[in-house]
């Protein structure tokens, strides 16, 4: 679900539903799948409901991507249905496994702190960015959401400024500092009735919805479709007639490229890149009743791939590989401005 999707115009047990559906038509997305539609559970109401969700993933066979956010989700989701001892467990769990992903970090930190720990809240923060980001002068945008929270723990236990929070100050690209988006005091402001006041406090909300929502991770980016080589060579082998979409491999690389860029350029933001593979497409295919030999259907499996959490977002992040996969850092494969 988008961040800036109403909640009032989603049946949110009814899109748990169909995503549940979803999981068991393409159980290699089950993980991805499943957390969307524990997500909706728990806005629903149903947090038994979501906690079976968990469950099922954690009982699962497969190696999950990423277990420990799991696990997070979990704990935090325990604690709203007072099953505080077993949330609590669970939270240990993860910061004693010492996770390598921002995510569960944030998930356990940001829940001590909705329960009013803060000291714990601020201990967890930090531990994270010192596996996570250690002594680099330029952490990690998937570490921002950390630093932040950190910074919003501090403000409220009324710690002076450190190392870390200088960094997030640095980070943060808001017109609205930290400082005054944690500001403990901000809400009284909620409550005055001098108009001014309210008017300021509502353009300091929108900054700081503007910068949740740029840390958070892109669930439905427009996405481009990238086929690697071999797949690109078995795809055009098997269904000669998309030589016309994609002349070449070289081509087609260039293509993507460029056509992000001016999507960039008009300004669409959350663009990503879905690598697709023939089986894959050919599935797809037959579950829109259609032959893959349709070039209209391309478009169409692009976004089926990204709503699916197959997609990576673009350009890459600084100083690492380019998405074509050629081993080469993005500066200087595809990312080249000359």
């Amino acid at each position: 679900m988008r961040p800036d999707t109403p909640a009032e115009n989603v049946d949110h047990n009814a899109e748990a539903a169909r995503l549940e559906r979803t999981a068991g038509l393409y159980p290699e997305d089950a993980e991805h799948l499943l957390l969307q539609a524990a997500a909706h559970r728990e806005l629903a109401g149903d947090r038994p409901g979501a906690t079976a969700l968990y469950d099922r993933l954690l009982s699962s066979p497969d190696p999950l991507d990423n277990p420990h956010l799991v696990r997070a989700l979990k704990a935090s989701n325990l604690w709203e249905y007072d099953h505080e001892a077993e949330a609590r467990a669970i939270i240990e769990g993860v910061r004693a496994a010492s996770p390598r992903h921002p995510a569960p970090w944030l998930i356990v930190a940001e829940s001590l702190e909705a329960h009013d720990e803060l000291e714990a809240s601020e201990a967890t923060f930090t531990e994270g960015l010192r596996l996570l980001v250690g002594d680099a002068a330029e952490p990690p945008q998937s570490t921002h959401p950390l630093l932040y929270g950190r910074h919003r723990v501090r403000r409220m236990l009324g710690a002076a400024h450190d190392e870390w929070d200088m960094l997030a100050d640095t980070v943060h690209s808001s017109t609205v500092s930290l400082d005054e988006l944690h500001d403990p005091k901000r809400i009284w402001s909620l409550g005055s009735d001098n108009p001014a006041e309210l008017a300021a406090e509502i353009i300091r909300l929108r900054a700081e919805l503007g910068a949740y929502r740029e840390a958070l991770s892109r669930p439905f980016p427009v996405a481009v479709l990238h086929w690697p080589a071999p797949e690109l060579a078995e795809l055009l082998s098997a269904y000669p007639t998309l030589t016309t979409e994609y002349p070449s491999h070289e081509e087609h690389l260039a293509t993507i490229e460029a056509s992000l860029r001016e999507l960039a350029a008009s300004g669409t933001p959350n663009l990503g890149i879905v690598p697709g593979t023939v089986p894959s497409y050919e599935a797809f295919a037959a579950s829109e009743g259609a032959s893959p030999e349709d070039a209209a259907l391309l478009p169409q499996y692009a976004t089926t791939l990204a709503a699916r959490g197959r997609a990576v977002a673009w350009p890459p992040e600084a100083g690492t590989g380019c998405w074509c996969g050629s081993g080469r850092v993005y500066e200087e494969c595809h990312g080249k401005t000359s």
